[in-house]
């Protein structure tokens, strides 16, 4: 395996710069799907580099940006449940729901924890017998795999005051309904890089078959994107879009087959509501009845009243793609890491936020 600094190297960096605007011939508006994506091409700057006719779009490819208001509202109801602890990734604590956020429920009082990882929350399940441990499972199919793990774990060890509140998602199914909305036009499409470690690349086929754009696989360092950039330009200017892969080093047309093959024994898919898109057909996972007794959903009764979106923000049509950051009037002002109004400017992986830390005045 080459070492990453392969992959930042600014010489090989340039080169594929030199050859992209060589080879931009047309206008071309291309979407980062992935968060991480947008993290990186705004913290190397690479927008700038890129020729005036490719515009680059951010996608809905943030797991806590996407989780819709009425999921934010339901899972701040659940840590409110007395004798529940709440265990979650650090980035959703803070994700504003319509009346309170998790962090505030922790100020409250609730038992609120942070953790990094499944493993962590079932060592907080061991070690509070008496109480009944939520883990708060959001993510794409990068985490699934792991949610999935421990609830086999958890029923192997008769662990019963272990659950999971399962707000994990798909990404093939939003792409498509992304696509079938017709809301902006996408020529190509840069798919994320962790996501197909698991599923592959063959999930993406009906993109290029069914809508002509067209796909590459990238990975997060400065080479790789732009090595996707230049493929994905190839493909427009030769009007042959298909799946490629320039992320070989970790992602391969099948996948992780045993990954894959643990989402299938735990989880089913079901329809799922994404922030900003609504209700996507078969976009959620659901935990299978054989693991119902691990399923917090059906396990509490979680009625957090109607949702709100906070007033003023535009996270939804950030994650569209419809709008820039920048274009959200609440954006650097009255949204901010430090006091954000929507999601996008929470996580790492959100796009508002990216703009923010590394700015791009411009907003190409």
């Amino acid at each position: 395996m080459q070492p990453v600094s392969d992959f930042r190297n600014s010489e090989l960096a340039l080169k594929l710069v030199e050859r992209i605007h060589r080879r931009s011939r047309r206008p071309a508006r291309l979407m980062e799907f992935c968060g991480s994506h947008t993290a990186a091409i705004l913290k190397y700057g690479l927008r700038q580099l890129l020729p005036t006719g490719v515009e680059m779009l951010s996608g809905p490819g943030c797991p806590v940006c996407v989780t819709d208001q009425s999921d934010v509202d339901r899972a701040i109801a659940l840590a409110r449940v007395p004798g529940v602890i709440m265990c979650t990734f650090g980035d959703m604590l803070k994700v504003p729901g319509t009346y309170s956020s998790l962090q505030q429920a922790r100020a409250e009082g609730c038992d609120v924890r942070m953790v990094y990882s499944t493993l962590d929350a079932m060592q907080v399940a061991r070690e509070n017998p008496e109480k009944s441990v939520a883990f708060l499972g959001i993510g794409f199919e990068t985490t699934a795999p792991t949610i999935a793990a421990s609830i086999v774990q958890a029923q192997a060890q008769q662990m019963g005051n272990f659950s999971v509140f399962s707000l994990a998602k798909l990404c093939p199914p939003v792409m498509k309904a992304l696509l079938d909305g017709g809301e902006i036009k996408i020529d190509g499409i840069i798919c994320p890089g962790h996501v197909s470690t698991i599923i592959g690349s063959k999930p993406y086929e009906f993109i290029p078959r069914e809508y002509g754009v067209a796909c590459v696989v990238a990975g997060f360092e400065p080479v790789d994107i732009l090595m996707a950039v230049d493929q994905l330009l190839a493909q427009i200017e030769s009007s042959h879009p298909r799946v490629e892969i320039a992320y070989r080093r970790t992602v391969s047309p099948e996948g992780n087959m045993r990954a894959q093959e643990l989402l299938a024994e735990v989880f089913e898919p079901q329809s799922a509501r994404w922030r900003g898109v609504g209700e996507v057909a078969a976009s959620g996972y659901k935990i299978k009845d054989i693991y119902k007794e691990f399923d917090a959903e059906r396990l509490f009764q979680i009625n957090p009243g109607p949702a709100k979106e906070p007033a003023g923000c535009r996270c939804g049509d950030v994650l569209r793609g419809v709008i820039k950051p920048t274009s959200c009037p609440l954006f650097g002002c009255v949204c901010t890491p430090e006091r954000p109004a929507g999601p996008c400017m929470v996580s790492g992986e959100g796009a508002c936020a990216s703009y923010y830390l590394f700015g791009e005045a411009d907003g190409r």
